[in-house]
């Protein structure tokens, strides 16, 4: 029933932009923290954006403020990931989370930034 849908990736070339969009459905997205992860190949699983439910307050990792964006529409259930100045560092699968007394995982969408 808990579902966690991304969508919005593709091939984009460097100092391009794309926004990443997460539907949730099955549990009570207001109240949950939303996170937009990132796996790179060869590389591990880390914490790109979070935007917490209760104040809507957000964080980014080092690499990526200033470029992206994460908002979310409760009423939608939908949390967003604006990329833009994309670097070729920037590829990877972008999995969307959702954390309050447990973790929900999507898919994940794949982001290619090359030339």
């Amino acid at each position: 029933q808990v579902q966690l849908v991304e969508s919005g990736g593709g091939l984009v070339q460097p100092g391009g932009s794309l926004r990443l969009s997460c539907l949730a459905s099955g549990f009570t997205f207001n109240y949950y923290t939303m996170n937009w992860y990132r796996q790179a190949p060869g590389k591990e699983r880390e914490l790109v954006a979070v935007i917490t439910g209760v104040s809507g307050s957000t964080n980014y990792a080092d690499s990526v403020k200033g470029r992206f964006t994460i908002s979310r529409d409760n009423g939608k259930n939908t949390v967003y990931l604006q990329m833009n100045s994309l670097k070729p560092e920037d590829t990877a699968v972008y999995y969307c989370n959702a954390v309050r007394f447990a973790n929900y995982w999507g898919k994940g969408t794949l982001v290619t930034v090359s030339s």
